[in-house]
This record gives structure tokens, C-alpha cells and sequence, in this order.
């Protein structure tokens, strides 16, 4: 389980979160026993200003006494993010790098300001440098079922950008499990058979414990899919604890979006579904509560 409420949970709400708040949730949800937390990302402050304090986050969470720590992830979106990321990455603290692109045009181009192909492209430049480093790679692929401006996506279309995605990494990376592909349904709208219809597209070589579902769970219907996809034999997921974040496209200002499937009620699925996890209950009660308290917390200024 990566819970990802640091970085798509924080970086969606309306204030901006002091630092060492962010810090204090990490590190409750490392002692709750999540295996990765995605702790933020290295896009530009002028985009995402409640994100702008990213090193100062890492650099903290670096100096954590954590008995057994998480892997730690950071989005990168480009050139510059890798040489921030690759500034924090060490022996002691290996980082793990997240990229995105999404299986629809449109969303692309207003998320990230390029193509499709584009996107790919610009992780080519970039990609090379991190897996010499020895870091390990998410690659996200968002409207995996369907986008807000272009309609129901194409699973087809789904396999084939995880293809060109797989064709960055060196095979040696892939075989050691240090690539993933996280399958996202950004807007919350799947059925359990949307998640069927797309993992079928990856029975043959690609290994199914390389993929990752990170599901919103907007219509409630986000537990079904997980329950689904557990039979299918996916073994990893992305929640939020307290179900932080929600995709803009998805609401409205007046009435925004739930966020990703709350890390409790993914644990609770699988669980009722015969697996076992390294989470601790009382102490994600813990990390629930804080990022809770969160929501209210004093609007603080983005550093310069």
C-alpha cells in the first residue's frame, strides 16, 4: 500500500500546509506501517504552491528516526524536477521517483502542457539519469477509465502507453522490480468490470504484480474495484489516508470531489478480502485523525 496523501491529497486543498505538518503526517504514517509513502513533488511553485516547500519536506523526513522506514516517492515532472530529486537521493536516503502522463489528449495537454507523446518524450530525456542512480520509477497513467473532457477511454490505448512508458526503462530495471505502472482512475467513475476490461489487456508478458491502481473513489464505487482487482492478482494500490485530494476535474469549487480511497476502508478491503497488510490500526487511526485536523489548518505564505 503507498499512501499518497502528502503529495495528491495536500496538493489539492485550498491552504497551504506548514511544513512541519506535513513532516508530522509522514512520519505517523510510517510508524502506521504504510510501505511508501509519496511525500510530494517536484513541480514548479507556481502551479502548485502548496507543494513549494518539497526539499525542506525531504530533507526533514530524512532525518526521521524510523525503526523500519517506507520507501519515500516524489513526482517529477521534468528536467529540473530530477535535478532536485536527484539533489535528495543518497545511500541513506534512496528516493523514488513518480512520473505522469494520461491516456487522454486533452488531459494532458491541460495538466502538463503537452501531449500524450509529449509527455513521454520529455521522461526520455530525464529517465536515463534516475535509473543510473539506482532509483527506483512509478510511472502513472491517469483516466485510465474515463476523462472529464474526452469521454470513456480506450483500454487498448491504456496498453499501449504503458508500452512506450516500459520502453524508457532498461530491461535490468524491470526485472528487478524497480518500474511500476500505476494505473489511475483519476475522476472516480470505474465499475469493478472497467477494471476487468483493462487488466485483461496485460496478460501476457507484462508481470501483474508491476502494476499499481490508484483509484478515487468519487462514486463510492472505489472498494468494488479494489475487491476486483485483488482477484485479478494486483497487489498494490494507492490510497489517502483520511481520502484526501479529489481531482479538480472532477468537481466543482462549491462542491469538490472525494478524494482517493481512504487508506483505512482500502485496508479494510483487503482484509474482508483474505490478505494480510503491514498496517497497524490504532496507529493509521492516528495518522487519520492528524490529516483530518489538517483540513482546518491556518493558511500559511508559499516560501519564494
Amino acid at each position: 500500500m503507498t499512501d499518497v496523501a502528502p503529495r495528491d491529497g495536500l496538493q489539492n486543498e485550498p491552504n497551504l500546509i506548514p511544513t512541519a505538518d506535513k513532516v508530522r503526517l509522514i512520519e505517523l504514517l510510517a510508524r502506521a506501517g504504510v510501505n511508501e509513502i509519496e511525500a510530494t513533488s517536484f513541480v514548479s511553485p507556481k502551479w502548485i504552491p502548496q507543494l513549494s516547500d518539497a526539499a525542506e519536506v525531504l530533507a526533514a523526513v530524512a532525518q526521521l528516526n524510523l525503526p523500519n522506514p517506507p520507501v519515500f516517492s516524489a513526482l517529477v515532472p521534468n528536467e529540473h524536477g530530477m535535478d532536485r530529486a536527484l539533489h535528495i537521493h543518497s545511500d541513506s536516503f534512496p528516493l523514488k521517483i513518480a512520473v505522469f502522463t494520461a491516456a487522454s489528449e486533452t488531459f494532458s495537454q491541460k495538466n502538463t502542457n503537452t501531449t500524450v507523446a509529449g509527455s513521454i518524450a520529455r521522461f526520455g530525456a530525464f529517465l536515463p539519469r534516475a535509473f543510473d542512480a539506482g532509483m527506483s520509477v512509478r510511472m502513472y497513467i491517469s483516466c485510465v477509465a474515463r476523462c472529464p473532457f474526452d469521454g470513456p477511454t480506450d483500454p487498448d490505448f491504456v496498453r499501449q502507453i504503458a508500452d512506450d512508458l516500459l520502453a524508457l526503462a532498461p530491461a535490468g530495471a524491470i526485472e528487478a522490480g524497480c518500474v511500476e505502472i500505476d494505473l489511475g482512475d483519476t475522476i472516480g467513475v470505474a465499475y469493478p468490470d472497467d477494471i476487468k476490461s483493462l487488466l485483461i489487456r496485460f496478460e501476457d508478458e507484462i508481470a501483474r504484480d508491476m502494476f499499481v491502481l490508484h483509484l478515487h473513489d468519487t462514486f463510492g464505487r472505489a472498494a468494488d474495484c479494489a475487491e476486483l482487482a485483488l482477484a485479478l492478482g494486483v497487489r498494490s494500490f494507492d490510497s489517502s489516508v483520511a481520502g484526501l485530494g479529489g481531482c479538480p476535474y472532477a468537481g466543482t469549487p462549491e462542491k469538490p470531489a472525494p478524494g482517493n480511497i481512504a487508506t483505512d476502508v482500502l485496508l479494510n478491503t483487503i482484509e474482508s478480502s483474505g490478505y494480510t497488510t503491514t498496517i497497524n490500526k490504532d496507529a493509521l487511526a492516528q495518522a487519520t485523525s492528524f490529516a483530518q485536523e489538517l483540513l482546518a489548518c491556518p493558511r500559511v505564505e508559499p516560501a519564494e
